[in-house]
Parts: C-alpha cells; sequence; structure tokens
C-alpha cells in the first residue's frame, strides 16, 4: 500500500470516530472542516436536515500565506453563519490533528464570533 493511501485510510478512520460522537442540528450546526494540500474549507452543516447552512473556501479569501487565508476562512464562515442567525456551533475537525491550518481557521471563526 502507498503511503498517501495509508494516509488518507488513518484520516478516514479518526474522521469516522470523530462523526459517531459530533452531530450538528438546525439550532447548534457542525463546523466542518476540510484542507487538501493548498486549500482550506469550511461547512456549517445541520445534520438532521441533511443541509449545508453556510460555506467558505481558501479560494474566495486574500491572504499571504495559508495561515492567513485559514484565519480568513474562519472569519468569513464565522460571518456567514451570523448572518444566518447561527452563533454556537459544534467543532468538526474532520480527522485532522488540531495544530497549524485548523486551528486558525477555529481561532478564526471564534474571533468572528462563533461559540465553541
Amino acid at each position: 500500500m502507498k503511503k498517501n493511501q495509508l494516509k488518507t485510510q488513518k484520516r478516514n478512520r479518526r474522521h469516522a470516530r470523530i462523526r459517531a460522537k459530533v452531530f450538528g442540528t438546525a439550532k447548534i450546526p457542525r463546523l466542518s472542516v476540510f484542507k487538501s494540500n493548498r486549500h482550506i474549507s469550511a461547512q456549517l452543516i445541520d445534520d438532521v436536515n441533511s443541509v449545508t447552512i453556510a460555506s467558505s473556501h481558501s479560494r474566495d479569501v486574500k491572504g499571504k500565506n495559508m495561515m492567513e487565508k485559514s484565519a480568513m476562512v474562519g472569519e468569513s464562515i464565522a460571518e456567514k453563519g451570523l448572518a444566518k442567525k447561527v452563533k454556537a456551533v459544534v467543532f468538526d475537525r474532520g480527522g485532522f490533528i488540531y495544530t497549524g491550518n485548523v486551528k486558525a481557521l477555529a481561532d478564526g471563526a471564534r474571533k468572528g464570533g462563533l461559540e465553541f
């Protein structure tokens, strides 16, 4: 098995463990994070109705480096969430470790006004 396939399998297992515990509703949606090698995205998801309430992507913001873009994506998703009257969320890191870009996105979302 190739190294990248093994890493993806491990991340998928971690994500499945997290998703077994984390669940979003209309009042308190799930803030789901996905990152690739170049981009990071976030979605506010209502799992009861299987609906995405708001989303934000690093292609839509301008920043010098990936950490700045991640923080701006967090602020953007917070702004969109607050516009839809969402203040509290449940954070779903998507199987990624809570450092670097994932942490920057979470801090940006908190700075933008979301509570978790």
